[in-house]
């Protein structure tokens, strides 16, 4: 039986999901599927809502819009498979489709992480240095960083990627998960996986840890430079625009930390799907509500669009 299980090449993945009883699997898929266009659609609000209002071209609204649009591509990636899935009888997906599914997954992620961080960087210099605000963060500033938070993201996962497809995998075939993600994979390698490991450990350091650290470094700074603020209205901007950027981060990094940073003998299952939904399926959905009903520029510019509406 060994050696029919170890001669076996996988060409496809079997998906185990959330759930095996029928009629859990259509209350799942009515609820993600409200969640998938509550997110597609409150983000393209956000976007359009900024690309119409003059008041809101500015550098903090720049980098909403990339984290708009990252969220559309990164719950596009997951949940129309994970439809897909709940409602057909064939629960499988080819390796090649994984494998691409599992890359972009990957790669989207990471520039989300980077994105937060530096937005975190953009707040600091628009709170802490106001006078030179837009002499550091102008045009061409913020498309290098916004460029570079896309391709080292990506970079990265193309590394993380070679790593985890070129292990041997030869059975069995069923992911106990919902979607192809990393770590679910490399418990179906057939060999020692501790040095993929640590390069998947190596990477979310740099692209996780390094970002969190300059959120942590610029919030300590922006909170001194709020706590000296003599104005209660001016305290009270700043923290608006700043606490819905942490709840983004802290909801985002404290999900995805806790699933890549922890290895892999040590994490349950059945815990790995439920963080997974948080990070894949309701932190792309909250982003808009969060930004939208704490940020008064946004709700204001709303308010605007939707009086031209019916005028």
């Amino acid at each position: 039986m060994n050696m029919i299980t170890t001669n076996f090449t996988v060409t496809e993945f079997v998906f185990l999901g959330l759930s095996s009883q029928p009629k859990m699997q259509l209350i799942l898929f009515i609820m993600f599927l409200f969640f998938y266009l509550l997110t597609v659609v409150g983000n393209i609000i956000i976007i359009t809502v900024i690309q119409i209002e003059t008041r809101l071209q500015t550098p903090m609204y720049f980098f909403l819009t990339n984290l708009s649009f990252l969220d559309i591509c990164y719950t596009s990636t997951d949940i129309p498979q994970m439809l897909s899935n709940m409602m057909g009888r064939k629960k499988t997906i080819p390796f090649p489709r994984c494998a691409t599914q599992m890359y972009f997954s990957l790669s989207l992620g990471m520039t989300e992480c980077v994105l937060l961080g530096v937005m975190a960087y953009d707040r600091y210099v628009a709170i802490c240095h106001p006078l030179h605000y837009t002499v550091i963060m102008n045009q061409r500033t913020c498309v290098q960083l916004a460029g570079i938070s896309w391709a080292s993201s990506f970079l990265s996962s193309t590394v993380i990627n070679i790593f985890t497809l070129s292990l041997p995998y030869c059975g069995p075939n069923v992911l106990d998960h919902f979607f192809c993600e990393v770590p679910s994979i490399l418990r179906l390698a057939c060999t020692d996986t501790s040095f993929t490991e640590m390069v998947v450990f190596i990477f979310t350091i740099v692209i996780v840890f390094i970002p969190s650290l300059l959120i942590v470094v610029s919030y300590a700074r922006i909170l001194l430079t709020v706590l000296r603020m003599r104005s209660a209205s001016g305290r009270h901007k700043a923290l608006s625009t700043c606490g819905s950027h942490l709840t983004v981060v802290a909801l985002f990094y404290g999900t995805g930390i806790f699933m890549y940073m922890r290895p892999q003998s040590k994490t349950s299952r059945a815990g790995g799907k439920i963080i997974a939904v948080f990070y894949t399926v309701i932190t792309p959905m909250l982003n808009p509500l969060i930004y939208s009903l704490r940020n008064q520029d946004v709700k204001g510019a709303l308010r605007r669009a939707l009086a031209k509406q019916r005028t």
